[in-house]
């Protein structure tokens, strides 16, 4: 069999932010202001400090207004939530995002609760999770729909294919496969209590991978032609003489090459889609905060 085709999701996101910012300078043209953003991070974690910036960066490319709220580990409940508040009563906001994790002694489900819905452009908020459940316009998390674009680019309809998610966090694993039933897959959610793992996957035609865990899974799992979207994203101890480990997904992706009829690379695959998906969703609500029709499915 022919090594996999790799679905490039860098590609694909850089074509959803071209399309993003053709919306973005027509919308300041009919409301008169920038779509804006604003991005909530709480303490010094490097990584999430590396996110925000590219975010804000990402905006700017765009043609979007990013509003950066950078605040102290040890910042009080009361003054995070009230910030909150503050931008949801913004009009110049359109979308807010509170960059997790947030330090020990925040709640994240209260913080993420005290988002407007209509601004949650993360998709985590408990209403936003219902509309997606019971088929109701609202957001999506900004991971799994990327996941379905790229899907849905690759393989045009879904229905009757039989998908295999694996992971059940409220991030990626149930909305992803909420997803995959609504264009029509017979779904099974996996996850570590699943018995015989390895024989569920292998009737896949599509897998989503997305439990944290190196390589996890190889190409002894796959169905010949299968998809295999890899969300996993997990760095390996360094080799002698070199500082940092390869990054590498749930997947093994030489392995796995060899026996799936596509796969998304790590990196360069789910990756990029997440902040694309981002912009996406801020572009939607901004249409919507402001009263300016947006056409289904036109973004």
């Amino acid at each position: 069999m022919a090594a996999a085709d790799r679905i490039d999701g860098k590609a694909f996101a850089a074509g959803l932010r071209e399309k993003v910012g053709e919306f973005a300078v027509s919308f300041e043209a009919v409301s008169g202001r920038k779509a804006g953003l604003a991005v909530v991070l709480v303490g010094e974690d490097p990584a999430s400090q590396v996110y925000v910036r590219s975010k804000g960066k990402a905006c700017a490319a765009a043609n979007m207004e990013s509003f950066e709220y950078k605040l102290a580990d040890n910042t009080l409940r009361e003054d995070l939530l009230a910030l909150i508040a503050q931008l949801n009563a913004d009009d110049a906001v359109d979308g807010i995002l509170v960059q997790l994790p947030l330090p020990d002694h925040l709640d994240e489900q209260e913080v993420i609760a005290s988002i407007d819905p209509d601004k949650d452009v993360d998709g985590f908020h408990v209403i936003n999770a219902g509309r997606l459940s019971v088929g109701q316009t609202g957001f999506v998390p900004c991971t799994p729909l990327g996941c379905m674009m790229l899907l849905t680019d690759r393989l045009g309809d879904l229905s009757g294919l039989e998908a295999v998610v694996i992971g059940r966090s409220n991030i990626v694993g149930k909305p992803m496969a909420q997803l995959l039933v609504d264009a029509n897959a017979t779904v099974t959610i996996a996850h570590s209590r699943t018995a015989d793992l390895q024989s569920v996957v292998k009737r896949a035609d599509i897998v989503v991978a997305a439990v944290g865990r190196p390589e996890m899974i190889g190409k002894d799992w796959l169905k010949d032609g299968a998809t295999v979207i890899d969300v996993g994203i997990n760095r390996l101890p360094p080799e002698p003489g070199k500082e940092k480990g390869r990054l590498v997904g749930d997947v093994d992706f030489g392995g796995a090459s060899e026996v799936a009829g596509a796969i998304t690379p790590v990196p360069g695959g789910v990756g990029p889609m997440t902040i694309a998906v981002l912009l996406r969703n801020t572009m939607v609500a901004a249409h919507r905060n402001a009263g300016v029709a947006l056409a289904e499915g036109a973004l």
